[in-house]
C-alpha cells in the first residue's frame, strides 16, 4: 500500500493498516499551523465529512481522499451478505459524491474506482475490497509521481531568481505530495534555482496564510506573506516575476477554475505583462464541460467570511456572499503546466490532445 517513503516533509494523508481492515490518516487543515493533526477515518461518511469540512482539501487531495473513502467502506462491509454489502458501497459513492461540487477530481476518482468494482462484481465482497484498496493506493501513487513529473515540466519556465507569487495552496497539502504549483516552486529549487514565493493570504478560508507559507517555511524556500489587495502594488512595482496557480477544474476551452481571487490575480498579471501559469493533472481537466459558465461554483458558509474560528468582526445580520471560487477565462492563461507538458495559451483543440 502506499506510504510516506518519498521525501516531501508535508505528507497531507496517508494510509494506515491496522487490525481489522485499516484507515485513512488525514492533516486537520483547518487547524494549522497552530496545531499540526493528523485525524483517523475508518468509513466512506467519515471522509466524506472530512472532505466537505475542509480537513482535506485542494482537487488532488480530495480525489485521493474519496478513493480510499470507497475503499474503507468495502473493508468495513467485506464480511456481510453480499446484498448488504452492495448497498453500503453504493451509499458510500453517493455520500462522497455531495461532499463538495467544484473539484473534478473528486468526480474522477470515484469513477475510476467504479470501473474497478464493476471489472471485479463477480469475485466476493473481500476481494472487490482488496482489490478497491489496491486501486486507491494507485491513484495516491500515481499523484505524486504526476506532480513530481510536473514539477520538472514548469520548472524551466522559472528564471533563476524569480520571484513567484501564488494564491491559495496548491502544495504538498493539496495533493497526494509535492504539489502542482508548489510542486513546480519545490523542482526548481531542487535543480539549483534561487526562487522566492509570495504568497496571497487568500481570503476567507487563509489557505495562503495558514498553508502555503506553512509548507515553505518547513523547506525553507524564502517565503513571503501578502494580503489578497497587495498583488497589484507589487506587480506595478516589479516586484514579481512569475504567477503561479492550482485549479479545481479546467474546462474543455481552457478556463480554469480556482479559489476566489483567481481571477483577479491573473487580470492583473495580464495587466503587468507578468505570465500566468496553472499547474494541473489531466484528471483535472474536464472535457465534457465546454467553457467556465458551466462550472459548478460551491457557495460556501458566511460564517468564513463574517470571522474567523471565534472571533467575528462583521456586524450581526449582515448579508453575506461567499462563493468559493471564480473562473479565470482562458485568454488570461499563459500556459497550463500538465504532466504530459507545458500547453501554451490553452484551447479546445490543445486541450483535447492532451487525451489523444
Amino acid at each position: 500500500m502506499s506510504n510516506t517513503s518519498h521525501s516531501d516533509a508535508v505528507v497531507a494523508l496517508r494510509w494506515r493498516d491496522s487490525p481489522g481492515y485499516g484507515r485513512l490518516e488525514m492533516v486537520d487543515q483547518t487547524r494549522l499551523p497552530a496545531v499540526f493533526e493528523y485525524l483517523s477515518y475508518d468509513s466512506a461518511a467519515g471522509v466524506a465529512e472530512g472532505i466537505r469540512s475542509m480537513v482535506v482539501r485542494g482537487a488532488p487531495a480530495i480525489g485521493v481522499a474519496a478513493a480510499y473513502g470507497v475503499a474503507l467502506e468495502a473493508l468495513r462491509q467485506q464480511s456481510q451478505a453480499r446484498a448488504v454489502f452492495d448497498a453500503a458501497l453504493d451509499a458510500g459513492f453517493t455520500v462522497l459524491a455531495e461532499s463538495r461540487p467544484t473539484a473534478v477530481n473528486l468526480f474522477w476518482a470515484l469513477e475510476r474506482m467504479r470501473r474497478c468494482q464493476t471489472h471485479h462484481i463477480n469475485e466476493s465482497a473481500p476481494e472487490i475490497a482488496a482489490a478497491l484498496l489496491a486501486e486507491a493506493s494507485a491513484i495516491h501513487d500515481e499523484d505524486i509521481a504526476i506532480n513530481r513529473q510536473m514539477g520538472e515540466y514548469g520548472a524551466a519556465l522559472l528564471p533563476d531568481g524569480a520571484r513567484v507569487l501564488t494564491h491559495c495552496n496548491a502544495g504538498a497539502l493539496a495533493t497526494a505530495g509535492h504539489g502542482t504549483a508548489l510542486g513546480v516552486i519545490r523542482s526548481a529549487v531542487a535543480a539549483g534555482k534561487r526562487i522566492s514565493v509570495i504568497a496571497d493570504e487568500t481570503r476567507p478560508f487563509l489557505q495562503g496564510a495558514r498553508l502555503t507559507a506553512w509548507e515553505m517555511v518547513q523547506e525553507k524556500i524564502p517565503v513571503t506573506l501578502i494580503t489578497d489587495n497587495m498583488a497589484g502594488h507589487l506587480m506595478a512595482h516589479g516586484e514579481i516575476d512569475a504567477v503561479i496557480v492550482g485549479t479545481d477544474r479546467v474546462a474543455a476551452n481552457g478556463d480554469v477554475a480556482n479559489k476566489i481571487g483567481t481571477y483577479m490575480v491573473a487580470v492583473l498579471a495580464a495587466r503587468h505583462a507578468i505570465p500566468f501559469y496553472v499547474a494541473c493533472p489531466l484528471s483535472t481537466i474536464d472535457l465534457s464541460v465546454a467553457s467556465g459558465d458551466q462550472i459548478p461554483i460551491e457557495e460556501r458558509a458566511a460564517s468564513e467570511v463574517t470571522g474567523f474560528r471565534e472571533t467575528q468582526w462583521a456586524a450581526e445580520g449582515v448579508k453575506v456572499r461567499n462563493p468559493s471560487f471564480d473562473v479565470t477565462p482562458a485568454e488570461l492563461v499563459s500556459a497550463i503546466i500538465t504532466e504530459k507538458g507545458i500547453v501554451p495559451s490553452p484551447n479546445a483543440d490543445s486541450l483535447r490532445a492532451l487525451f489523444d
